[in-house]
């Protein structure tokens, strides 16, 4: 947890904060705001790591354990929260200050291992360590453990419980441990004067001046600036539990020097502070991934605003809710200044503690996040002094505890002239690949901004060098393929090479390609009698048969273009359709024409089955009507389910283009049986029906029933040796649930 430290201008006059009076005996002192929300969430769930600080330190050199056994005693001794105990009296938490703590240094050896195991040995032990939880009715809440990995090599984990502690408070722990630990090297007394106050002073100071008079002008402020605010909802590659899980990782990042010089220069030139700059780059880039225009986040603040309590481990910390407005897309620039604003309002309104506002906003109880905001940034300005003791040459010894408080926690800290940062993301929710991701995009999107701070935020690449160079791979799609060419001249070009080859298979009954082409050439020259010609729109309503594909290339062929309807959908649908495309003719069956007597006279109504004598009497030749491929092919209307349903139109030359993609890969070849189970409605029955017609294999049909039947759609795979099958989820869920096997031969496609 770290911290962001802000100046507060003050509404009202604080009280002086001085030592508390001694509480009764067995009475216990108050906790703060802070304090009690942390105990409440360890009592909700005990034995819990959740809230372990950890810190670990590689300490090269002669390391004196005696004199840092001492230095961790003393500076225990000196933070009465370090060994402080919680416990309820009269069903209410209170705080015990433990006079004298004899605070063991644990230590472990891994010397006895080869070398090369040494290292990934004290990693795990380290993190076994961070993960055993805190009993906070019993102290210290100061945990030091010690592995040695040689004779002057060894790592320092000190871990604290955030009920006591906090970002700011791991700088004073550096500071005293670089102070006295030298000390009792040399065998002196401690040279640091002791505190004139204690965290438990400030827990009765912020309860007797935070009164309900003193927070109501808070309160107004906060209810204010997050009325109707929304909730963010990034794209997570799992879906979110019902519960809220706390499985973390975290990965580190560096930003180049020269980009966090430009971002200092930015920050200067624009009258922000470096804090402002990164928390509205942060928040665009929430803003671009979740497509929202109300971006609320969280970012921890130091609450050191008292000198008396700079020098003090424990837990000030609170938290802001940031919330940011995007709308009319505004430039960086002007981005900056509505962060400014909201920031600085805020940290007016700072003392307001975070457990406080959210028991006065009363957010809907939801278990699967966060109340107010699941993302937090925060930038580290907190005094964090070189750690440099004698003997010794000391490095970070970054260790990932596993856990995760928010769906994603940006930390950022600044090092000779560098920024660093850490992502804690919830891995319920988030694959590492993504947050590596993320923070390219973050890094690009600084680079974008120093580079040209005026431009519209929806406008700002995000893309990486090596991604746009990748994005234009991918959209180097062109192909070649028959760009001039119909669906129905490429099955002509398949019936000229295989006229005897079986087309189309129904129920035991087949066509020949030649048949199929005879057919489909006599109703099309029957229709063009009737007047359909180049892009005349007939509606097809036909039971699934082979008569169904005659109608299908028979409307090709005379150059109009075919509207599916579904002889099962609903009256007042296909009544919508027909008097929406303002249909001139509708091809069906004789079964089926009582179903259209309302049809208006306009539209001429075709039974393909009661006209076959008079088609029959019409020429078997291709027609020879010049359709070109950009006219339309079909029109299909899509489902309606955002709305009314509305007609789509597809050119001949997109379809060609699909059914060439589709040949290649996954592929088909005049050999293969292509069991057709979708209904014509359906845009995907365009592959079922037309690839294997202008590829030269076999389509075998089925009916509706068999469709539905999961048995007898397997008994249809099996008699027809069927080698591919494309369908929905639902149907392959109907054959699974019927006991079918699966087939090695079947070349599985998968639509809807």
């Amino acid at each position: 947890h770290i911290e962001h430290a802000q100046p507060t201008t003050q509404t009202t006059q604080r009280p002086p904060l001085q030592p508390r009076q001694p509480e009764a005996n067995g009475a216990g002192a108050a906790l703060s705001f802070a304090q009690q929300r942390s105990w409440f969430l360890d009592q909700l769930t005990p034995e819990n790591p959740f809230y372990n600080m950890p810190k670990t330190i590689r300490l090269a050199g002669e390391l004196n354990v005696t004199a840092l056994s001492q230095t961790l005693n003393e500076i225990t001794r000196r933070h009465e929260t370090l060994r402080t105990t919680y416990s309820l009296v009269n069903g209410r938490p209170r705080s015990f200050v433990t006079p004298d703590v004899n605070l063991e240094l644990r230590a472990v050896s891994v010397t006895a291992l080869p070398e090369a195991e040494r290292l990934e040995a004290a990693r795990r032990l380290l993190v076994q360590e961070v993960q055993r939880p805190f009993d906070l009715t019993r102290e210290p809440l100061l945990r030091p453990f010690l592995v040695q990995l040689g004779e002057k090599e060894h790592i320092l984990q000190l871990t604290m419980h955030h009920i006591a502690s906090d970002g700011w408070s791991t700088g004073v722990l550096h500071r005293e441990l670089v102070e006295l630990y030298p000390a009792f090297c040399a065998g002196l007394p401690a040279p640091l004067p002791d505190l004139p106050l204690q965290y438990a002073d400030f827990a009765a100071w912020q309860r007797h001046w935070l009164t309900d008079e003193v927070l109501a002008d808070h309160l107004t402020y906060w209810r204010g600036q997050l009325a109707n605010r929304a909730t963010l909802e990034l794209p997570t590659d799992h879906a979110r539990p019902p519960v809220q899980t706390v499985g973390g990782a975290r990965q580190l990042f560096k930003l180049p020097a020269d980009l966090t010089q430009a971002l200092e220069a930015l920050s200067q030139q624009t009258g922000v502070t470096l804090f402002m700059l990164l928390l509205a780059a942060f928040q665009t880039l929430l803003h671009r991934y979740a497509n929202q225009e109300d971006i609320v986040i969280g970012s921890p603040i130091a609450n050191r605003n008292r000198s008396e309590i700079e020098g003090l481990i424990g837990f000030f910390a609170n938290m802001l809710v940031l919330r940011t407005d995007f709308s009319h897309n505004p430039t960086f620039r002007e981005l900056l200044q509505r962060v400014k604003e909201v920031a600085l309002s805020a940290y007016e309104h700072q003392d307001l503690p975070f457990e406080k506002l959210v028991e006065a906003l009363q957010p809907e109880r939801d278990l699967s996040r966060t109340p107010i905001f699941q993302v937090v940034f925060a930038l580290q300005n907190a005094p964090m002094p070189a750690l440099k003791l004698p003997n010794l040459t000391l490095s970070s010894f970054p260790i990932d505890k596993g856990t995760a408080a928010y769906d994603l926690n940006m930390a950022m800290w600044q090092t000779d002239e560098t920024l660093h940062g850490r992502i804690e993301f919830n891995t319920d929710l988030f694959e590492s690949a993504t947050i590596t991701r993320f923070i390219h995009h973050f890094q690009q999107l600084l680079t974008e901004v120093v580079a040209a701070p005026d431009t519209p935020v929806a406008e700002i690449s995000l893309l990486t060098p090596a991604e746009a160079v990748q994005l234009v791979a991918w959209n180097h799609t062109q192909a070649d393929y028959p760009q001039s060419s119909c669906l129905h001249q490429l099955f002509e070009a398949q019936v000229a090479q295989s006229p005897g080859k079986t087309a189309v298979t129904f129920a035991g009954h087949s066509y020949t390609y030649a048949e199929l082409n005879q057919r489909a050439n006599q109703l099309a020259h029957y229709l063009q009698q009737l007047g359909v010609g180049p892009e005349t729109l007939v509606g097809l309503c036909l039971e699934r048969s082979p008569e169904m594909v005659v109608g299908l290339l028979g409307i090709l062929k005379a150059g109009g273009a075919y509207l599916p309807l579904d002889p099962a959908f609903p009256p007042d649908r296909l009544a919508y359709m027909v008097e929406d495309a303002q249909l001139a003719f509708l091809l069906t069956q004789d079964s089926l024409l009582a179903d259209w007597q309302w049809v208006s006279p306009t539209c001429h109504l075709i039974s393909l089955d009661g006209d076959q004598t008079t088609i029959a009497t019409c020429a078997s030749d291709n027609p020879q009507l010049q359709v070109v491929a950009t006219q339309l092919a079909y029109t299909i209307y899509t489902s309606g389910s955002t709305g009314r349903p509305k007609g789509v139109q597809i050119p001949h030359r997109a379809v060609v283009n699909f059914l060439h993609s589709m040949q290649q890969q996954p592929g088909l070849n005049p050999d293969d049986v292509l069991l057709s189970v979708t209904t014509l409605s359906f845009d995907i029955a365009v592959l079922e029906l037309f690839l294997p017609l202008v590829v030269g294999a076999e389509v075998l049909l089925v009916s509706r029933d068999v469709a539905a039947d999961g048995a007898a759609l397997w008994q249809a795979l099996a008699d027809a040796q069927a080698t591919v099958m494309q369908a929905t989820p639902t149907t392959w869920r109907l054959l699974l649930a019927a006991g079918w096997p699966g087939s090695p031969h079947l070349k599985i496609l998968c639509g809807g």
